[in-house]
């Protein structure tokens, strides 16, 4: 399975593809797409929008993670942000792909088992999971990649539920 986790922002949106199979987890590219601050906000959607549809093009993701957004202070910012991560879902459901969302406690909890870890133990292990030789930059780019993670993870232990209730259902 191939796998798009997006870091979803305004000014920078990670992203990061993570391949699942039989032998574990492999990265694929991973980057991220940047908007000006002059620019106006309608213009900077129309381009997160455009280079996500890009990006889903060019690796052909079967699915897409999405980490959801959490603020607590600054209601702007959030609002803003919400919009940017309404068009990057709005990109994967445009391209046909199913959407999966999670919260930053469930994706530290699946990369690192502890879901109030630091940004810093998240990296490392992520460089770790994926063999990577460093720390993927910035530090959206391995948010993405955590995200993917999670969700690779998260379909794995689903997988594991729905062949346990289907060997029930045969034993019979």
């Amino acid at each position: 399975m191939r796998i798009l986790g997006i870091d979803p922002g305004f000014a920078l949106v990670g992203f990061g593809i993570v391949e699942a199979g039989k032998n574990g987890l492999k990265a694929g590219k991973y980057g991220h797409i940047s908007t000006e601050s002059g620019l106006p906000v309608p213009d900077r959607l129309k381009i997160l929008y455009d280079d996500m549809s890009t990006v889903i093009a060019e690796y052909k993701p079967d699915v897409v993670a999405v980490e959801e957004l959490f603020f607590n202070k600054n209601v702007k910012t959030a609002i803003v942000a919400s919009h940017a991560r309404g068009v990057l879902v709005l990109a994967a459901v445009n391209a046909g792909l199913e959407v999966a969302e999670y919260t930053p406690l469930q994706v530290k909890q699946a990369v690192v088992g502890y879901g109030r870890a630091t940004k810093q133990q998240v990296q490392l292990m992520v460089t770790r999971l994926l063999a990577l030789k460093e720390v993927p930059k910035p530090d959206d780019t391995a948010d993405a990649l955590a995200v993917a993670i999670c969700h690779a993870n998260s379909a794995k232990m689903e997988n594991i539920g729905h062949d346990s209730t289907y060997r029930r259902q045969n034993r019979r």
